[in-house]
């Protein structure tokens, strides 16, 4: 066991047994131990050490009491919570099964009468929570686990705990509550209020993947995701599995509107419209448009990145001005296939997988035994079996696939190249002295990206530009003394993209800047 274990486990020695670790999450680490008091397995969920230091065991331990007195037959009951060795924690049974996201990823899809009858247990559960004060916050399938095929919630009100703990100061942990996917609108937004109609919203996406096999909305980024639950009408379901009653498609349709108001009022009624034949609802949208919800007093908050970037906007003009520039695309058509990332002779998985444009092939990152095991990008075409390597581009570290998916800009020895995807060879676009990464391909062809070492760049790091066709890279200037520019991402249909500017002990903010006016204004105060 690590060092954090054996504190723990002489920490918690008297009453648990801890045997090993179970998994990690953004919030905890989870344990299996031995309840030695009862004679039982049990789960042990650990706060994050930087988390524990900014809660404080006395207002969690309070807080977290409301969600011990939940008895449901679906609901994860919690048996103990407390403060050791600075360790904050909560036990709950160890369930002997699989979680709904294990099944999912599994099988993709499930059977419509399986889906409709766990959402609607999931469902049951809620509605009794929520008659008990208790929001969820963070329904997903990782918190909903099958015991015998009958679901169970997790971390039931965790998250309410979590936030009532931090007493305000949620941007101090470094915390995001809830889940991209299946945020709600008013979550993605950071409403100080939330209501049982959130979680009403999050079930709905969760019965929306179990149908359709995916999330309402999907993204190759956080930042991506949550614009589209901001600004894109869901498309229904049965677009994407016929096989979906109407009363079912149309409750999904009702319950993932944006605006709380246009939901349903409690779980309880998403249930009953789940299981009535003659449910229906008229108005179903039809195509993808702006649907901002009121910006008044409001923050937005987005998880960005591996390290779940909190971002927190500092003034509804702020916002308002990100939904100026944001133009949602056309709904593509929808194409399925099955992919799945290869395991090399070397056992090195895939990494880094990336979608065309019109679905028709996958990018990733891969090596062999054979080439000394120097990554390279690996393309998959929809119609083919196995991938290929593109040739040209061993040493990759980062990719990024243009626009119109013809072409993949990448990184190798600090070296920025541009290959064609149907294979040629690979033109350099800025070559060695500068080292790139992290870049943006904007819609007419311009590459941002981070440069490292470029003259005149702040802080050795700054964001710079140059045509996908080669040049010499102009530096915009965008990072200070203090903090560096970094992680640039196309804002859809400009001549702009959203960056982030962070000092080195990672306290950062969202911008947005165009390149035609040199329009640069912050969106968002965050904290990583």
């Amino acid at each position: 066991m690590t060092s954090s274990a054996d504190r723990l486990s002489v920490a918690l020695g008297r009453s648990y047994r801890i045997e090993r670790e179970l998994g990690q999450g953004g919030m905890a680490t989870v344990y299996l131990a031995e309840d030695l008091k009862h004679d039982r397995k049990v789960a042990i969920k650990v706060l994050k050490p930087e988390l524990a230091a900014v809660l404080g065991a006395e207002r969690f331990v309070q807080e977290i009491k409301t969600t011990a007195a939940l008895q449901h037959p679906h609901i994860l009951p919690l048996f103990d919570s407390g403060e050791a060795d600075g360790f904050l924690f909560y036990v709950m049974p160890f369930i002997d099964g699989e979680t709904l996201r294990a099944k999912l990823d599994r099988e993709t899809q499930l059977g419509v009468d399986e889906a409709v009858k766990i959402a609607t247990d999931v469902a049951d559960a809620l509605h009794y929570a929520h008659g008990h004060g208790v929001i969820h916050r963070d329904i997903k399938p990782e918190n909903i686990l099958l015991a015998n095929g009958r679901p169970m919630v997790a971390d039931f009100g965790i998250a309410l705990a979590v936030s009532a703990a931090a007493g305000g100061r949620m941007t101090e942990t470094g915390l995001s509550l809830g889940t991209p996917h299946y945020m709600s609108p008013e979550q993605a937004t950071a409403e100080k209020e939330i209501t049982a109609r959130s979680d009403v919203y999050s079930l709905a996406s969760v019965l929306y993947e179990m149908l359709s096999g995916e999330p309402p909305h999907m993204g190759n980024s956080a930042q991506q995701i949550i614009m589209k639950i901001i600004a894109e009408t869901v498309e229904p379901v049965t677009k994407l599995r016929k096989a979906v009653p109407a009363n079912v498609a149309a409750a999904l349709t009702k319950a993932l509107e944006k605006l709380p108001a246009d939901r349903f009022a409690s779980a309880e009624q998403f249930a009953s419209a789940l299981a009535n034949p003659a449910f229906a609802r008229t108005a179903v949208a039809t195509g993808v448009g702006p649907a901002l919800p009121p910006l008044r007093d409001r923050r937005l908050l987005i998880t960005a990145g591996v390290a779940a970037l909190a971002i927190v906007a500092a003034t509804a003009g702020g916002v308002a001005a990100v939904a100026g520039w944001f133009r949602p695309p056309e709904s593509p058509p929808i194409r399925r296939y099955h992919f799945v990332a290869t395991e090399f002779e070397d056992g090195q998985f895939a990494m880094a997988p990336a979608e065309a444009p019109d679905g028709s092939y996958v990018l990733f990152i891969g090596s062999t035994p054979d080439s000394g095991n120097t990554p390279s990008l690996w393309i998959r075409r929809r119609n083919e079996a196995a991938g290929n390597v593109l040739r040209g581009t061993a040493g990759v570290l980062w990719f990024v696939i243009s626009p119109d998916g013809q072409e993949v800009a990448f990184t190798a020895g600090g070296v920025l190249r541009v290959v064609p995807v149907s294979g040629g060879v690979a033109r350099t676009v800025v070559g060695s002295g500068v080292s790139a990464f992290g870049a943006a391909w904007l819609d007419d062809g311009t590459l941002v990206f981070t440069a490292e070492g470029a003259a005149g760049a702040a802080l050795a790091m700054d964001l710079a530009v140059v045509p996908s066709s080669g040049g010499t890279p102009r530096i915009l200037g965008l990072s200070t003394a203090e903090r560096a520019a970094e992680s640039p991402t196309p804002v859809l249909g400009q001549r702009a993209f959203f960056y982030v500017l962070c000092t080195q002990t990672l306290m950062c903010e969202l911008r947005v800047h165009g390149l035609d006016d040199g329009t640069d204004r912050a969106i968002a105060d965050s904290v990583l």
